[in-house]
């Protein structure tokens, strides 16, 4: 049997274990891919629940996309506000903000489970998610959610493309992550910064970059495309209508990261806490 095919099928075998499943549903690649395939695992669809926290961390196609997904496919599908913007402490954005925004959000999703019946919860984690500094998985481990395609050995490849083989139209979707990740470590997270990020990636993304991330540093904002793209940004035609766009959403200096975009920027903080991002 084909190594791919193995994996999903393993997948699908952990997946029938549970009784019930609420699924932590972002609209991101992982968690469609999981939702896509406990919904041909579990054919009464009382025992399956997507569950989206809607915030203002994420961009909001995303939340619009589990709706409409969850909607098309006849999946039982709540959205719930999360209270991350409430919490001192998250605010202040140390460096293990990401293990208290979880810790927040798998809460209101495990009552919202608790409520509907279901008994377990999962979420999105692959393998290629614990080779990074991603302090979210510690609190989902903490309170006993499932990592289902991490356990089945998926990288995130092998869910690109298992994704495109079910045609799934999240398969080359890119990643868009938590706004909260542009804004450096120590450097406190207000509801303005979050807009003015999601504002100004959604500017670039509609010049023709689908993949950017625009860092917040008070007045500057920093831009980070694919390498490949770099030259794109300094085209005329492109530069002083970026420069326009990003003037009047409240950026006084905008610049180029020339490493382009790379996942994990904010992990070469973490060793080095005494001088922050």
């Amino acid at each position: 049997m084909d190594a791919l095919v193995l994996k999903q099928k393993t997948l699908e075998a952990i997946l029938k274990k549970y009784g019930s499943l609420a699924v932590a549903f972002s609209g991101g690649v992982d968690s469609t891919f999981l939702l896509a395939v406990a919904k041909f695992v579990f054919a009464d669809a009382l025992r399956l629940l997507a569950v989206t926290v809607v915030s203002p961390l994420h961009h909001e196609k995303d939340m619009m996309f589990a709706e409409t997904f969850a909607r098309q496919n006849n999946i039982r599908h709540i959205s719930l506000r999360s209270d991350e913007m409430m919490s001192e402490a998250f605010l202040r954005n140390p460096p293990d903000r990401c293990y208290i925004c979880k810790k927040m959000v798998f809460r209101i999703i495990m009552e919202a489970a608790q409520q509907a019946g279901i008994e377990t919860v999962a979420h999105g984690e692959n393998v290629d998610d614990g080779r990074a500094y991603r302090p979210g998985m510690r609190a989902a481990e903490e309170m006993g959610i499932i990592a289902p395609l991490a356990d089945a050995g998926l990288t995130k490849d092998d869910i690109r493309r298992l994704s495109r083989q079910m045609g799934l139209a999240t398969w080359n979707q890119p990643a868009s992550g938590c706004l909260a990740t542009r804004i450096p470590y120590h450097s406190p997270i207000t509801l303005e910064k979050l807009q003015m990020v999601a504002s100004a990636e959604q500017v670039l993304e509609g010049l023709g970059f689908p993949i950017s991330r625009v860092r917040h540093h008070g007045d500057l904002a920093k831009i980070e495309v694919p390498e490949e793209m770099l030259e794109k940004l300094l085209v005329p035609s492109v530069r002083r209508p970026l420069l326009e766009a990003f003037k009047q959403i409240g950026f006084r200096y905008v610049s180029l990261d020339l490493e382009g975009h790379q996942s994990g920027r904010l992990e070469r903080s973490i060793h080095s806490l005494s001088d922050p991002v």
